[in-house]
This record gives C-alpha cells, sequence and structure tokens, in this order.
C-alpha cells in the first residue's frame, strides 16, 4: 500500500484564541445594541451646485430606514449564527462561554468555574477547546505559516 503522508497545518493558538475573542465580543455588543438608532438628518444640506431633477425620490430619512433596516439584518443573521456555533458545542464548553460571553452580568472567571462546579484547570482546558472549536465552525482559525510552508 502506498504510505499517504497528510499533514494538517499548525493552528496559531494564541491568534486564532483572539479571532474567537474578537467574535465573542461582538456577538456580546450586537446583544446589547440590537435596537439600533441611527438619527437621520431634520435640516436641508446648504448645496452650491443646482441638483439635476430625477425621478427618484431622494430623502436622508428613507436613506437612514433602509440603513437601519440592512444593520438590523446583519446583526441578526451574526447573532443566528453565533448561537448556532454555540449550541454546537459540548454541554461543558457551551456552558463555559454562555456564561462568560452571554450572560447579562459580568463575571470573574473564578465565579465561572465556582458556578459551574469545576476546577481552575477544568475550566481552562474546556474554554480553550471551545475557542478552538468555534473558531473552527465559524472560520476564523489562524494557521501557522511556518509550518504550512514545510507541509
Amino acid at each position: 500500500m502506498n504510505n499517504i503522508n497528510f499533514r494538517l497545518p499548525r493552528i496559531n493558538r494564541k491568534a486564532t484564541r483572539k479571532a474567537v475573542e474578537d467574535e465573542l465580543q461582538t456577538l456580546q455588543y450586537a446583544l446589547l445594541t440590537l435596537p439600533i438608532t441611527h438619527q437621520p438628518k431634520v435640516t436641508a444640506s446648504l448645496q452650491l451646485v443646482p441638483v439635476k431633477p430625477s425621478n427618484q425620490f431622494h430623502s436622508s430619512t428613507e436613506d437612514v430606514a433602509i440603513k437601519n433596516a440592512d444593520a438590523e439584518i446583519e446583526k441578526i443573521a451574526f447573532i443566528e449564527q453565533m448561537v448556532e456555533a454555540i449550541n454546537r458545542l459540548p454541554e461543558e464548553e457551551r456552558s463555559v462561554i454562555v456564561k462568560e460571553y452571554m450572560e447579562s452580568s459580568y463575571a470573574y472567571n473564578y465565579e465561572i468555574y465556582n458556578d459551574l462546579g469545576i476546577s481552575e484547570t477544568k475550566y481552562y482546558k474546556l474554554k480553550g477547546r471551545a475557542f478552538l472549536r468555534l473558531a473552527i465552525m465559524l472560520k476564523v482559525e489562524v494557521y501557522d505559516e511556518r509550518r504550512r510552508e514545510r507541509a
């Protein structure tokens, strides 16, 4: 039989952890700011160049409403993607992520692992594994370029 030598590229854990933390912090922000409000421009702006007539109605209020609707749709899609990925995690890993990033009150790490009834070591192992799984599911993993070149 042929011996196939298949090497997976090595994941840069530090950069991957940062990417997942960024996604989770964006999720926290998205959850906090679901009702987005952009203020429409109320006063007319002075234009020195004559406006060319067209058949299209243009309103800054309409523009803001469209922008708000698009932003809401993007935000909801992002939240749904994140929740789906988090729900795919094993129960213990999911509980660590939910307690730290999705609950409304801030908690320190020691409070989280005490609430979950696990040791500090197990907490950090679960969190590390959850981050790695989330990175792969969300496609934000970062690979170590040195290892990739040799493969």
